[in-house]
């Protein structure tokens, strides 16, 4: 009897809770509506956003399926390397401390070590990623250091995490996907977020490794390629970045052969990775100061890159100016589909902030634009596995990836289905390309 009663009351509770949630929607929909339709975003929010809540609930109520055996088996050998990195440390420190501790590793890099502190904080001189990506070029701890923080994340956040969040009766992991948090339009991923697994590492192939597929069933990983450069060449119709598209080459030899002056059979691996930094620097709007930092080259050196970049695609220099101009005047930035963003840093009498603002306003089409696509594709590739009656699955979007589970029968259907809608979800003065891998796991796949 007292059992029922508290059923009943939680019951009433939730009902409460329920009609509270729902009379604060409505209010905002009587606010929101008048603007929305003034702001001329009817249309993407009933066309796009809408519908993609549908697709979204069945991504989360599909979930993925963990091999929480290999995850044991991982969480053990990365105990191991943590330990024998812990040593390390000590060693090089010459003491033993609390690794964890931002203030015991202060003591140690810049009173004991003598390193130069980069960044001050409320509490002492800064221990973050960055400054550590600076200092390991003058010492060696700092460099195992960043080793400890990224192994010690990994296994903290998705080896040892995700089996337990593991749903009983379901036998699977299922995140939750977010509209309204990016200010690009991405769509995030938490609780667990599994956007956030790295790509680079060899950690990082093997997480993906336990992200396996009920019997029958292999995963199948589409992934567009160079988006957002696509997207770019489309926006600033540089006649030599849209032809380099449009006669699928590689835009990095291009880019080095234009930053070294040489032919294409003369571009280096390491000239190659210097022109794709550069290529995706453009894009962020990168300064000469923050490319000769990921590249580890003097300040005069990435101007020198950057200059004959903009000499070389000249359409490019031309489109940022006008968007800049174009942006500061109308107060917002627009994406392909008409998705807005507000950028007051660029009417700010603060250098700093107005050079922030230009960063959002050359980046944030090119990466909205590249959210409403996958968006689109997202859409079209939902309604016609629902309309061809196939037990294909989409589980899980990662920025440009989407990851389906496919019945073994269906994999050729499934294969051409997917190419198909994510290729023809918007037609660009360029080509749209997507690369799929399939496979009985997500690092066979992908």
């Amino acid at each position: 009897e007292k059992k029922k009663k508290e059923r009943e009351e939680k019951k009433e509770e939730e009902k409460k809770k329920s009609g509270e949630e729902s009379a604060e929607e409505q209010k905002k929909k009587k606010k929101y509506e008048p603007e929305k339709i003034k702001e001329e975003l009817d249309e993407h929010f009933r066309e796009i956003e809408v519908p993609l809540i549908e697709v979204l609930a069945d991504m989360e109520t599909a979930g993925v399926k963990i091999d929480t055996a290999l995850m044991g088996t991982f969480s053990n050998k990365m105990a191991k390397e943590l330990a024998s990195i812990e040593k390390r440390i000590y060693f090089t420190a010459g003491e033993e401390f609390n690794i964890n501790s931002p203030k015991q590793l202060q003591e140690i890099l810049f009173d004991k070590l003598g390193l130069k502190p980069l960044k001050k904080t409320k509490t002492g001189y800064s221990t973050n990623i960055d400054v550590l990506e600076q200092l390991a070029l003058q010492h060696e701890l700092p460099k195992e250091i960043i080793e400890y923080r990224g192994l010690s994340k990994l296994k903290n956040t998705y080896v040892d995490a995700l089996p337990r969040l593991i749903n009983p009766k379901t036998g699977r992991v299922h995140t939750s996907f977010n509209q309204t948090v990016t200010a690009t339009g991405r769509l995030s991923s938490s609780e667990p977020n599994l956007q956030n697994i790295p790509i680079r590492g060899d950690w990082g192939k093997k997480i993906r490794k336990a992200f396996i597929v009920e019997p029958g069933n292999l995963l199948l990983s589409s992934d567009y390629s160079q988006i957002e450069l696509r997207i770019f060449a489309h926006l600033s119709g540089d006649k030599e970045l849209v032809t380099v598209f449009r006669n699928d080459g590689d835009i990095h030899t291009r880019t080095a052969c234009g930053l070294f002056g040489v032919k294409p059979a003369g571009v280096t691996d390491e000239m190659r990775r210097k022109a794709k930094t550069v290529n995706f620097g453009i894009i962020y709007g990168i300064s000469p100061y923050g490319l000769s930092q990921q590249l580890g080259i003097p300040v005069d050196e990435a101007k020198h890159y950057i200059d004959t970049y903009f000499t070389r695609f000249s359409g490019v220099r031309g489109y940022i100016d006008m968007l800049i101009r174009d942006v500061t005047k109308a107060g917002y930035v627009t994406t392909i589909f008409g998705r807005k963003r507000a950028i007051p840093e660029l009417k700010s009498s603060n250098r700093n902030l107005r050079a922030f603002g230009e960063r959002l306003a050359t980046n944030t089409p090119v990466q909205g634009s590249a959210a409403d696509i996958i968006k689109v594709s997202m859409l079209n590739i939902q309604r016609r596995i629902k309309r061809e009656n196939l037990k294909t699955r989409m589980l899980l979007q990662v920025h440009d990836e989407l990851l389906f589970e496919v019945p073994e029968d269906e994999k050729d259907s499934a294969i051409k289905l997917v190419r198909q809608e994510m290729e023809n979800a918007i037609v660009l003065s360029v080509p749209l390309k997507v690369d799929i891998g399939i496979g009985k796991n997500w690092a066979e796949a992908h």
